[in-house]
């Protein structure tokens, strides 16, 4: 049985949309200034900056508290 997190506001997100929101919102260029990543600055694309976000958590986790940051939450 999977586990209901209705107060969590990141429940039933995939980073993917996440990841696609704050592009579509801030662009590539301000959101390598806003976390200043390698997949995020040179060359970027979703696919390449995925890849690289689910190897490595604390950029992960920052991109998730940004969107909740542009989010209000």
């Amino acid at each position: 049985m999977p586990i209901i997190q209705p107060n969590n506001p990141l429940h039933g997100k995939t980073l993917e949309s996440i990841l696609v929101e704050l592009v579509n919102y801030y662009g590539f260029e301000k959101l390598g200034r806003l976390i200043p990543v390698k997949c995020f600055t040179d060359n970027p694309s979703i696919q390449s900056s995925l890849k690289f976000l689910r190897k490595t958590p604390w950029a992960r986790k920052k991109v998730e508290e940004l969107f909740l940051r542009s989010r209000g939450n």
